[in-house]
């Protein structure tokens, strides 16, 4: 499989979404690359652990990346929505409709782009009215065209698995589901 997945962390990611997300993909056997968008390698989350990324932002191929993943937590999302970069970037798979993905507050950074607009989207509760235009579901996960969102940290793993669903398939997901004794 050479499915590349950008995981975008900024400090004050939310750990469980990002940790969860990043492990689950990997068990799926797809290439993860966890990217720091602060400049440096080491990014400290929301409650203070420190996780080293993989790569800088500005070290990133995005032409070799097949889906681009927000994890959440604050200011993690704010500091993801003042990336004038990361933005032009998610914009451009946006036009491409190459897979995008966002769970608990991140997905306002989609919202402020106007992608969500006409889509069914979740986020953390409160965080709604950021996400322009969207239809808001009460679902733990929601895929809508080529955007999924998830609500928060306790549906990281469900979100991580509906990646995995969408990038490999529906088999692939439920192996790692059942090997990770969820279900």
């Amino acid at each position: 499989m050479n499915k590349k997945i950008a995981v975008h962390l900024a400090d004050g990611f939310e750990e469980i979404e990002a940790i969860s997300i990043i492990d689950v993909l990997r068990r799926a056997e797809l290439e993860v690359v966890v990217t720091s968008v602060t400049g440096k390698l080491e990014v400290t989350g929301a409650h203070q652990l420190k996780v080293l990324a993989d790569k800088l932002f500005e070290d990133v191929n995005y032409d070799d990346v097949s889906m681009i993943v927000l994890p959440g937590g604050m200011p993690g999302a704010a500091n993801l929505d003042a990336h004038e970069g990361l933005k032009a970037q998610i914009v451009k798979f946006n036009n491409e409709n190459k897979l995008l993905a966002a769970i608990c507050a991140a997905p306002l950074v989609y919202g402020n782009l106007g992608i969500l607009n006409g889509k069914q989207a979740v986020c953390y509760p409160g965080f709604e009215k950021y996400l322009k235009g969207a239809e808001i579901m009460n679902h733990p996960v929601a895929e809508s065209g080529n955007v999924i969102t998830g609500r928060g940290p306790g549906a990281a793993i469900q979100f991580a698995l509906k990646l995995v669903e969408k990038l490999v398939s529906a088999e692939k997901a439920e192996l790692v589901a059942s090997q990770m004794l969820v279900k």
